[in-house]
């Protein structure tokens, strides 16, 4: 068994390192007021494993019943295909029907269910910034209509996908990555259940695990679980890295050779293909960085550019203009010798 299965947070204790956010969900289960929401963040901080706590203190026994869980993301991968052969949708898909009409009929059909022994119930879209604006359009609509007996909880990692009609009838929550030392915590705490002993072990693997997961603590239960099944030395650094940081890594490599538009294809389609904000690319941008140049001026253009994807609307612009500034201010002279040196 998957071990991040095994030790998913079951309640509102459990979640690690969301503290302020926890307080805030834990007071909507007790008081049963919950507003729409829209919680944002990281993958591996949490978000998922909130909205099922409270839903558990929210309805107890019947949470299942009273929670509709909608996968954006493999909704609009997939197609017709996966709502077509998909028992929670099968019997609402329409043939005759595009997808998008499909997916509206979806959404309505669930947001109308009665709630079971309770107010009102729990739409969840998960990979939120997956749903297209005509969806996002048509959900604003759905929102007005069924709010006195469905709240809406959008989970993204990238709120700047949202309409503004959306996010301004939700609550924004914001999940922050996962500090190291929390994070080793959690690890040695997982580790000592599972070697069937009393107290923490192993903190200076589980603090290895913890850098190399930025935050993520899924991720650091699964590199954890890869670690004490096989039982044998092996680089750690190589089983961490991703195939998101491999492209970024190749975006690096385009830079410095001067060639700018494919370096920004390979940016773009980190957010594209791959679903990631603007701010996780800077993190795979910092993590090869720190690999494999020795050049502060790079790390200062990654704060600036972190900085102006905080008050703007267009991450494509400012990752395009870092690209551009890192091979005018750093890489311009790489091919006279004169270039940054890699480690």
């Amino acid at each position: 068994m998957l071990w991040i299965e095994k030790y998913r947070p079951a309640t509102f204790d459990a979640i690690v390192g969301q503290d302020a956010i926890v307080s805030r969900m834990r007071s909507f289960a007790s008081t049963r007021t919950v507003p729409h929401m829209v919680l944002s963040g990281p993958h591996g901080t949490g978000k998922s494993s909130a909205v099922e706590c409270l839903a558990r203190g929210l309805y107890g026994e019947t949470a299942l019943e009273n929670t509709t869980i909608i996968p954006t993301d493999e909704l609009f991968s997939r197609g017709k295909a996966f709502l077509e052969s998909d028992p929670r949708y099968s019997h609402i898909f329409r043939r005759d029907q595009g997808l998008l009409s499909n997916i509206k009929g979806v959404i309505r059909w669930y947001a109308a269910l009665r709630p079971l022994d309770a107010d009102f119930r729990l739409m969840v879209f998960e990979e939120s910034q997956s749903l297209s604006r005509e969806v996002q359009h048509a959900l604003r609509r759905t929102m007005e209509r069924f709010s006195p007996t469905s709240r809406f909880i959008l989970i993204t990692t990238s709120p700047a996908a949202l309409i503004p009609a959306i996010s301004s009838r939700c609550m924004p929550l914001a999940f922050a990555p996962i500090s190291s030392d929390q994070i080793t915590l959690a690890l040695s705490a997982t580790l000592a259940q599972e070697r069937g002993v009393d107290q923490a072990c192993g903190t200076d693997l589980c603090e290895l695990i913890a850098n190399a997961a930025h935050g993520d603590l899924r991720r650091a239960i699964m590199l954890l679980q890869v670690v004490e099944q096989i039982g044998e030395p092996f680089d750690l650094t190589r089983t961490a890295q991703t195939e998101t940081g491999m492209m970024a890594s190749s975006a690096f490599g385009a830079i410095r050779q001067g060639d700018i538009v494919t370096a920004q294809r390979r940016l773009e389609s980190l957010i594209s293909e791959y679903g990631m904000n603007a701010r996780e690319v800077l993190r795979e941008l910092r993590g090869v960085m720190r690999r494999e140049w020795s050049d502060p001026r790079i790390a200062v253009m990654l704060g600036d550019t972190d900085h102006l994807i905080g008050h703007c609307n267009n991450e494509y612009i400012q990752l395009n203009a870092l690209a551009v500034r890192i091979q005018t201010e750093v890489f311009h002279d790489a091919c006279r010798g004169q270039g940054p040196t890699a480690l």
